[in-house]
């Protein structure tokens, strides 16, 4: 399993309108080859963050498979205008599970 891990910096005044967008393009992903699961949460101390874990089955099915499709266009129209800086995206695999 591979978790992608991305930091959204929303511009200001557009939280309401970027997790509308969200409903609609998580429809997206949810459909992609290799999907598993994703979380998107806002931040508390600063509200115009958010963060987006996607868990995927290998690197590939995001880098290659969401990124090279049709429906990523899709997606870049819905969301990319909210975000200022642009996001970095680290992808990440588990050293632990939390069991001891």
């Amino acid at each position: 399993m591979v978790l992608e891990v991305a930091i959204l910096d929303v511009k200001p005044g557009q939280a309401d309108e970027f997790e509308s967008a969200f409903k609609e393009a998580q429809k997206i992903i949810i459909s992609m080859n290799g999907y598993q699961s994703h979380q998107l949460q806002r931040c508390l101390e600063n509200t115009n963050r958010y963060i987006l874990l996607v868990n995927w089955e290998a690197l590939e099915d995001h880098t290659i498979g969401f990124r090279g499709s049709e429906q990523y266009q899709k997606w870049r129209s819905l969301l990319h205008h909210f975000y200022d800086p642009f996001p970095t995206v680290e992808h990440y695999t588990p050293v632990t599970d939390g069991r001891i």
